[in-house]
């Protein structure tokens, strides 16, 4: 059974995040984990990328699951996500700037291009880079390295309203 609780404006570091949670429950009898399920919308300012690992905890924090697996999938083809050094800045601007050798804004090569030159290239970078990530949950907080962190990579030029759907599963803490 899915059951919503929450539809609200979050107080984040970003400049509008709104989060909506469903939590799964189990039918009498059935022992498969907690289910706990979150959509978060982010406004993106342009082409950048934006670290969410602190948004990504507190909804980990907010499943009570102590011991699991965190999905995120981005509802877009036109951003992506990605595990990323979060130490030095400079790497994410590396990573602008290699894939802006590797696909090139505006080519006359691509026939999508209804929304611009950035059209095409932001599909294909997405493509490349990918729309999900399955992170695992240690101790009700994502299991990650010391220099890692969650990223929304955007690919067009224009800020967009972005969704993310966060979905946490495992066993909750032991008694």
């Amino acid at each position: 059974m899915l059951r919503r609780l929450l539809a609200a404006p979050a107080c984040s570091i970003f400049s509008r995040v709104r989060v909506s949670v469903w939590v799964m429950e189990s039918y009498p009898g059935q022992k498969s984990g907690d289910w706990y399920q979150e959509t978060v919308e982010v406004d993106t300012v342009g082409r950048q990328t934006r670290e969410l690992t602190g948004l990504i905890d507190q909804s980990v924090a907010r499943s009570d699951v102590q011991t699991g697996l965190c999905h995120i999938f981005l509802q877009h083809t036109s951003a992506s996500l990605l595990l990323s050094e979060n130490a030095d800045p400079a790497v994410q601007v590396d990573l602008e700037h290699f894939m802006q050798r590797i696909i090139r804004d505006g080519d006359p090569a691509y026939r999508h291009t209804s929304e611009g030159p950035d059209d095409m290239s932001a599909h294909l970078r997405s493509v490349l880079t990918g729309s999900f990530l399955t992170l695992p949950v240690v101790e009700h907080r994502l299991g990650l390295g010391v220099w890692q962190g969650v990223y929304l990579w955007e690919h067009r030029y224009q800020g967009r309203k972005r969704r993310l759907v966060l979905t946490i599963q495992g066993e909750g803490r032991t008694l």
